[in-house]
């Protein structure tokens, strides 16, 4: 997307209210701080690029509302003056945004999200590298562990040699694998490993080791789907997906969950898929789990996470060490330790074992070709039977070349979202593909603690309380963790109410610790493509997932108070704030009408960084679009491994549940001949 200069006007002047310049508190050392503008530290070219990774349907969108904003029309929309945005008055503009942010109108609610998530993220995130730190400073950030100048691509140094087809080409292999995540990579490794033709394409680019800058606004605009901003159609829930050779593994928390029993046991039950429970499975996830060198050996925990830990034990709730597939060295010293709460955006030190680090250097060593920067079109089918793929790689110099494969095989592990938009875009009619879309809903709730937190540096999940994950006796629940903390996530979360306020809060970013509340939905969405075969995503928070969500919000809020926060910040764009004395909660009235609140979609902060059951595996074939093998029932040889594979919602975070899956799908096909 190219803006006009007008277009540009408007962005920079709310760029300017959401991030105000404002006058110092009395006694304040840093008055560049407050007196800094956000269009003075916002890149509007990386707007751009954030909203051009978005589908055709939501970047006209945006343009429809560029232009609302800079008519005379604006004014009915707030019942204010009838001016484009850029004449009114500073007050005037914060007033507007205020009116749209609890707008009873959708559309105008799901506006002001928009714009006030990329503006903060990309002014706090640092889109202007050169001036980020005058920002950073102040909050207390040190930024990434390396200069900026100094970060430059080698890719001599990559272990992995990819392919780079200079004119169209057509493959042939045994087994194509669509995706290089915790599924598609771990595909990969086995089956090269048993000595069949692996071919591997992977949508977004190969990074590897000092490749990752560690730098917010680049990292996420690289090596995430969409840019970064992948959400829901109606704004409602941001998603965070993976999107570059070793998928989620290269940029996940690198918390390593084993499937709890209840949920294998409900998956064997109700969805007809016996292997779940079967010794064979459970050899398949010790397997995954040795390779990635899963392990607790980590020798403490950051800010938040110790938090968490000393809250819950003050409570008398039980906790436990998440168990992380890293490796570290002998010496643990503090730039390791930091620089561990910098592998969201990809590891630069070589300590998280993702598939990047395990299953693809296995399967590269053992003959398999790996094409990265290359989207699939769609899998091709013949006489009822996948044949291959089609696809377009994009060269360095920005060409499309055309790319046709031939396979035996074909193994789809995109992701919740990315598999069922290319099943359907190749003609797969399946009535339950691209359904049952779990999210496990995840909010915020952050705590202002007296000392320094410093969030951003260490393990950035340790700890979970897993106390409130089977509610009323049921499977569903939430559990408890830790999410990563780096100002630009962090600015996004925190409710805006006004450019002074949200500006005050952020200046507190060091001494902030979050949990997060992640839910097990119960009640799933769905995943549809449009004109051009993009996923559209439709998620809606039903009133059980929703019930189950604010009673993990209320125990994460009583263990940020045991846990010495003097403040706590409740999920909801309203900020209900709590206050606190010594451990001793002061208006706990403020927590008891939470669920009086309207909790509609852009009215709180609603995330997902696992997407999952879209293309379910189970018994009936009238109702699970996959096979318990992972077959597709409607194409022969085409099958899924992936999260997308799940017969419903982990409750965990899912990424060695996804590997284990896929080992055992490897074994099965290992086993059997096309």
């Amino acid at each position: 997307m190219q803006f006009t200069e007008a277009q540009r006007a408007t962005l920079r002047a709310l760029a300017d209210t959401f991030i105000p310049a404002m006058a110092p508190p009395a006694g304040a050392a840093d008055a560049g701080y407050w007196a800094r503008r956000g269009s003075e530290g916002i890149d509007l070219d990386k707007l751009a690029e954030a909203i051009s990774a978005q589908p055709a349907g939501a970047q006209q969108e945006f343009g429809q509302l560029l232009r609302l904003l800079d008519s005379p029309a604006l004014g009915l929309t707030w019942f204010g003056a009838l001016k484009p945005f850029v004449r009114l008055d500073a007050g005037q503009r914060e007033k507007l945004l205020q009116s749209w942010a609890t707008s009873q109108l959708p559309q105008l609610r799901k506006g002001f999200q928009a714009l006030r998530k990329l503006c903060v993220f990309l002014y706090y995130g640092g889109s202007q590298p050169e001036t980020a730190h005058l920002v950073w400073e102040a909050i207390g950030y040190a930024g990434p562990q390396v200069p900026a100048e100094t970060v430059a691509p080698d890719p001599a140094a990559r272990p992995l040699q990819t392919l780079q087809p200079t004119h169209d080409t057509t493959y042939d292999c045994d087994v194509l694998v669509i995706g290089s995540g915790a599924g598609g990579g771990v595909v990969a490794g086995e089956l090269a490993a048993a000595g069949h033709d692996v071919l591997v394409l992977e949508k977004g680019p190969y990074f590897h080791g000092t490749d990752f800058s560690q730098r917010e606004v680049d990292m996420l605009g690289q090596l995430y789907d969409a840019r970064g901003t992948l959400g829901t159609q109606d704004g409602g829930v941001a998603l965070l997906a993976g999107s570059c050779l070793g998928g989620g593994t290269t940029v996940n928390w690198a918390g390593a969950f084993r499937t709890p029993d209840y949920v294998l046991q409900e998956w064997a039950r109700e969805h007809q898929v016996p292997h779940f429970t079967s010794m064979e499975f459970k050899q398949s996830l010790d397997a995954v789990s040795r390779t990635l060198g899963v392990n607790i050996d980590y020798a403490r925990h950051n800010g938040q996470n110790q938090a968490l830990l000393d809250g819950s034990r003050q409570l008398g709730q039980e906790v436990k060490l998440i168990p992380r597939n890293e490796k570290h060295p002998a010496d643990c010293d503090e730039a390791h330790f930091a620089g561990m709460g910098y592998s969201c955006f990809g590891d630069r030190h070589g300590v998280k074992q993702g598939t990047l680090n395990t299953y693809l250097q296995t399967a590269f060593e053992h003959g398999a070709r790996l094409l990265c920067d290359t989207e699939v079109a769609r899998v091709t089918v013949a006489r009822g039977q996948a044949t291959g793929a089609e696809a377009t790689y994009t060269g360095p110099d920005g060409r499309p070349v055309r790319v046709t494969v031939r396979a035996r095989r074909v193994v789809v592990a995109g992701g919740a979202i990315q598999t069922p938009a290319l099943l359907l875009r190749s003609g797969l009619r399946h009535p339950h593909l691209g359904q049952h879309l779990h999210l496990h809903p995840t909010v915020v709730v952050s705590g202002i603690y007296p000392q320094r937190m410093n969030s951003w540096h260490g393990p950035m999940m340790s700890v979970v309380n897993d106390g409130f994950t089977m509610l009323d006796g049921t499977n569903f629940g939430a559990k408890i963790e830790t999410p990563p903390a780096h100002p630009g996530l962090m600015s996004m979360v925190m409710p805006w109410l006004s450019g002074g306020q949200h500006k005050a809060l952020m200046h507190e970013a060091a001494h902030m610790g979050s949990f997060i509340v992640l839910t097990r939905d119960r009640d799933g969405g769905r995943v549809s493509v449009d004109k051009n075969g993009q996923p559209l995503i439709d998620y809606a928070l039903s009133d059980f997932d929703r019930h189950n969500m604010l009673r993990g919000v209320r125990a994460a809020a009583e263990i940020q108070v045991a846990a010495g926060a003097r403040t706590v910040l409740l999920p909801h764009g309203t900020l209900p704030l709590l206050h606190a004395e010594n451990g001793r909660l002061l208006n706990p009235e403020v927590l008891d009408g939470l669920p009086g609140l309207s909790w509609k979609a852009n009215q709180f902060g609603l995330y997902s960084a696992h997407q999952m059951s879209t293309c379910r595996m189970g018994g009936d074939r009238a109702t699970h679009p996959a096979s318990p093998a992972g077959e597709l029932y409607e194409v022969k040889n085409l099958f899924v491994a992936d999260g997308s594979a799940f017969p419903a919602c982990s409750g965990v975070n899912p990424m060695l549940t996804i590997m284990a899956l896929a080992h055992y799908t490897a074994q099965q096909l290992k086993a059997t001949n096309p």
